[in-house]
């Protein structure tokens, strides 16, 4: 019988212990989300701006090709062409 009241006193001992565990485990864990979705956030608008950036540069090639430079011109016609399948088409659908 002694047996059993230290083991309902070690687990009356223990218990208290693992709620305050698990309290801590859970404001970690929803630290943790909180500081994920920050950093998701973060990504997200730098992939934006690279995004962004990225249409800037093409731009930039497509008009310092008008401009002259013998660099990107195969781009920069490719690109004209793309232009003016798009208009083509465009004329074609508003005729019909």
């Amino acid at each position: 019988m002694s047996e059993m009241v230290e083991i309902v006193d070690s687990l009356e001992i223990r218990l208290p212990k693992l709620f305050s565990k698990i309290d801590r485990l859970e404001e970690s864990s929803n630290h943790l989300k909180q500081e994920l979705a920050k950093a998701a956030g973060i990504i997200q608008k730098q992939s934006q701006q690279i995004e962004a950036l990225q249409k800037q540069y093409d731009t930039l090639k497509i008009a310092n090709s008008l401009l002259g430079s013998d660099e990107n011109k195969r781009d920069t016609k490719l690109k004209i062409n793309s232009l003016i399948r798009e208009i083509d088409y465009c004329i074609a659908q508003l005729s019909d």
